[in-house]
């Protein structure tokens, strides 16, 4: 604070401008970044990246029922939402850090939703909630 408590307008730019960089540079490693996510004991395993890009889905020839295709659908989409979770997770891990004392405490707005974090997205076909990590 500077005198008559007013803040130093060019410290606070500063500590926005250094955030913000390394905000982009979080954002660039989670791009090139992969997780993975599976279901039913690993039969679907799912890669995203960190920005929750479906990159690759591998899917073991057990879990082929030509009888039972929906069950296979449920996996796949399982597999898939536990990537996501686990995108958001690093995504959390890596921005959490790039606030640079910015958050709550500091009277801003907590950023940890930035990557759709915050209340479940919208309800697919089957009434449960879609993924919504991304930018």
């Amino acid at each position: 604070m500077t005198q008559g408590g007013m803040p130093d307008m060019s410290a606070l730019l500063a500590q926005a401008q250094a955030m913000q960089a390394q905000l982009m540079q979080a954002k660039d490693e989670l791009a090139a970044t992969t997780v993975t996510g599976s279901a039913a004991s690993g039969l679907v395993v799912a890669t995203v990246t960190g920005t929750g890009d479906l990159v690759s889905l591998d899917i073991k020839p057990e879990a082929l029922d030509p009888e039972d295709a929906e069950t296979l659908g449920d996996m796949v989409v399982a597999a898939v939402r536990d990537a996501n979770q686990n995108a958001e997770t690093l995504a959390q891990d890596k921005l959490g850090g790039a606030t640079g004392g910015f958050g709550e405490g500091a009277g801003m707005p907590d950023l940890g939703g930035l990557l759709g974090g915050g209340p479940a997205g919208p309800e697919d076909e089957r009434g449960g909630s879609r993924p919504s990590v991304g930018f």
